[in-house]
């Protein structure tokens, strides 16, 4: 596949996608909240797994990971990279766990996905729940599987707990969620602002406050609870333990103008090929409007229109917004990300050298039995 015909490739995709089922995982969810840094960025919820990696063949198996921003190619490059060395998807976006959830979340259609097996999408409701704990032992559990299968697992999404959670091997507190408590925290940060529950967070956890901002109340919550349920601090119940896999992290970063302008493409045709009609199909079939799943950008702002409270142009706007300023959380993240090999999706002949990078990255004996049709 040539980088031009990847760049369009990158589209939003329309109608109801069913993902290939080889090698998915049938249970819960997780979403992405990107209308700010509460839920996608930050959300630890539910009873945590021990980390358990996949039993693969030894600690040099390769595991291809692609980054970057919303918008930036992720999704179209693993599936080239996949169809050319024998690979399969494991998505690390949380937005493609929901069924239903399709144009507004740009999940790939069948035709995108060319044959490839895709891994972690379409595996549960809009009213499902599903927590980190989950999706990382779902992902070890999928990277395992397609291991031992002599396939070349690609890791691909921009939602940064779960990648990290994968590749850093994070140890998950376990306790179990308390809605009670929760809604108790709700309503002292509804009463006394964000600010009033982050000072409780710092006077029992000070670390987690250090690096739990005010403003991400779910994280605030979520290590509130933890110490509520276990009387011990999130700090000292986390640590980490890296799977055993020779990691190769390939990032998508196009020009600050450029990343803009497919943005700005994404939403317009979004709204072009049935965004609305797929709203009011998830809020006729009674998915509330605080569903986790709802919380993804665009959902509840085109619910906004279609209850009178907005026009359409103003629920446009604040998609374009909220995205805008979900990429800047993005890419806040992404610069810290160590060891990341960046390309420019823009400039000429950036699959080829991303391609070679690969190559180079496997052994000569794996290269030889993945590749097809690499030139």
């Amino acid at each position: 596949m040539k980088s031009n015909e990847i760049a369009r490739s990158e589209v939003i995709c329309p109608g109801i996608v069913e993902a290939s089922k080889e090698g998915t995982l049938d249970n819960g969810h997780d979403h992405q909240n990107q209308n700010g840094t509460e839920g996608e960025l930050g959300r630890l919820d539910h009873q945590s797994e021990q980390v358990r990696h996949p039993l693969s063949p030894s600690r040099h198996s390769p595991l291809l990971t692609i980054v970057g921003p919303t918008a930036s190619g992720k999704t179209a490059t693993a599936i080239a990279l996949a169809r050319e060395l024998g690979g399969e998807v494991i998505s690390a976006d949380s937005r493609y766990l929901y069924r239903g959830m399709d144009v507004g979340t740009a999940k790939p259609t069948l035709e995108e996905m060319a044959g490839i097996p895709h891994h972690l999408i379409d595996i549960a409701d809009p009213t499902d729940d599903y927590s980190l704990a989950l999706y990382q032992r779902d992902a070890y559990a999928a990277i395992g599987d397609v291991l031992g299968r002599d396939k070349l697992p690609i890791l691909a999404g921009g939602t940064p707990l779960y990648l990290n959670a994968v590749l850093e091997g994070w140890r998950i507190p376990e306790a179990a969620p308390d809605p009670t408590f929760r809604a108790e925290m709700d309503a002292i940060a509804n009463e006394s602002g964000n600010d009033a529950l982050h000072a409780r967070l710092a006077t029992i956890d000070p670390a987690a406050a250090g690096r739990i901002p005010a403003t991400n109340r779910r994280r605030v919550i979520r290590a509130l609870e933890i110490h509520h349920l276990t009387g011990r601090p999130m700090s000292e119940l986390e640590g980490k333990s890296p799977p055993p896999y020779r990691v190769l992290k390939l990032g998508l970063m196009p020009s600050r103008d450029r990343l803009v302008a497919r943005i700005e493409r994404r939403v317009d045709a979004q709204i072009e090929q049935g965004f609305v009609e797929e709203v009011q199909r998830l809020l006729d079939a009674a998915v509330p409007l605080n569903a986790p799943a709802m919380s993804a950008i665009g959902y509840r702002e085109l619910a906004d229109y279609l209850g009178g409270r907005s026009t359409l142009a103003e629920a446009i706007e604040r998609i374009r917004f909220h995205t805008h300023r979900y990429v800047r959380h993005q890419l806040g993240w992404l610069r810290k990300m160590p060891d990341v090999v960046w390309f420019d999706p823009e400039a000429d002949g950036w699959f080829e050298r991303l391609r070679e990078e690969v190559i180079r990255f496997l052994s000569p004996d794996e290269t030889a039995s993945r590749t097809r049709g690499v030139d």
